[in-house]
């Protein structure tokens, strides 16, 4: 999963050869068997293709975070969810406020948003 992710952020930057290897390996969930055969390369050819790729992926992340920094956004888009849901809550159940019942909304739609395109 994590490699997955990687590739997501990171696979335009691995050389074709080993962008098609990742994808066929992680995405299209093909043995090295499988991709050996339709690459005409040996077995341990893509395998050290995709150690050689996974490798790479792993680097670019310590170095620049991409992939930390978004699951970090996620985390944090989830936490202002659940803080405006809790709101929401409380608002009805302890004297409710039209404004603040309108505005946890808005941060619940905002989130949502955002969630949805990242």
């Amino acid at each position: 999963m994590e490699i997955a992710l990687l590739f997501d952020f990171y696979g335009d930057m691995l050389t074709d050869k080993q962008r098609d290897v990742v994808e066929l390996y992680y995405n299209d969930d093909l043995s090295l068997s499988e991709i050996a055969e339709n690459e005409g390369i040996t077995r341990q050819g893509v395998r050290d293709s995709i150690k050689r790729a996974e490798a790479q992926l792993l680097e670019m992340e310590d170095r620049l975070g991409l992939a930390r920094r978004f699951r970090g956004m996620r985390e944090g888009l989830e936490a202002i969810r659940a803080a405006a849901e809790e709101i929401r809550e409380l608002n009805d159940r302890y004297g409710y406020s039209r404004e603040i019942h309108d505005r946890s909304g808005r941060i619940l739609e905002l989130s949502s948003r955002l969630a949805a395109e990242g």
